[in-house]
């Protein structure tokens, strides 16, 4: 569904993403790790053009990804994202959150947006919240609002980068419960995430990065028991202690 071959970054001077080569297959969940400044996120925003490239090259379901205009408007369609700030529209009700791109953008009915909407929000277990405004909303209910938001536009590949990282730990149960699930419906996800026990519950696969590389990567079970570099170890020995 996924593939960057050779992918490079540079912020400046300083070379964030060196030689990245990651396939994510339909319906795999692919847990990005790594220490800060790793760049995990700068990966994640790269696979739908939050950020350009220098080399390499990226295809979503066999597609190379456009420069710009329309095509790369319309790919985007195809990829949800969900960022660790929320990013909802404080003016518009959850309900007008979560119909707008498919009105806007697909040309979807009213009608058929909003029943949709609704069976989205059930499913993240916000849907008495509909009519509210974010505001209202505790930052949990925020991000399972914006999860509905991205699943409104039926997306070939989820991104979420740090998406409980504002969260204290009960909110943070509530968003990892919905991706749990979505993990299960066999939704293809690329998430960037602190979070281990998700990592080890949800993922078909860990990528360990550090200093803007694929340090290694291997099932749940085989990296956290037995992490094949050092570098691997020393930063599971750090947040497992905590």
């Amino acid at each position: 569904m996924v593939v960057l071959q050779n992918v490079n970054k540079h912020f400046g001077d300083l070379h964030v993403l060196r030689d990245i080569n990651l396939t994510v297959g339909r319906g795999e969940v692919v847990v990005v790790i790594g220490p800060s400044g790793s760049g995990k996120s700068t990966l994640c925003r790269t696979i739908n053009r939050l950020e350009t490239i220098e080399s390499g090259s990226i295809t979503i379901d066999g597609r190379s990804l456009p420069e710009d205009g329309k095509e790369l408007a319309a790919l985007r369609a195809e990829v949800g994202m969900v960022f660790q700030s929320f990013n909802l529209f404080a003016h518009k009700t959850i309900l007008e959150n979560v119909t707008l791109a498919p009105i806007m953008v697909r040309g979807t009915p009213v009608a058929v947006a909003e029943k949709r909407a609704l069976e989205l929000l059930e499913r993240v277990g916000v849907a008495p919240q509909a009519q509210k405004l974010p505001g209202q909303l505790s930052g949990g209910q925020q991000q399972r609002v914006a999860i509905a938001r991205s699943l409104a536009m039926d997306p070939k590949v989820m991104l979420l980068d740090e998406p409980t990282s504002a969260l204290d730990p009960e909110m943070t149960t509530e968003v990892l419960e919905v991706m749990v699930r979505l993990a299960e419906d066999g939704m293809t996800m690329v998430v960037v995430t602190h979070e281990m026990g998700f990592a080890r519950k949800a993922a078909h696969r860990v990528v360990f990065m550090a200093d803007g590389q694929i340090v290694e990567q291997a099932d749940p079970a085989t990296f956290f028991t037995a992490p094949s570099s050092a570098r691997a170890k020393d930063f599971l020995g750090s947040v497992l202690r905590h």
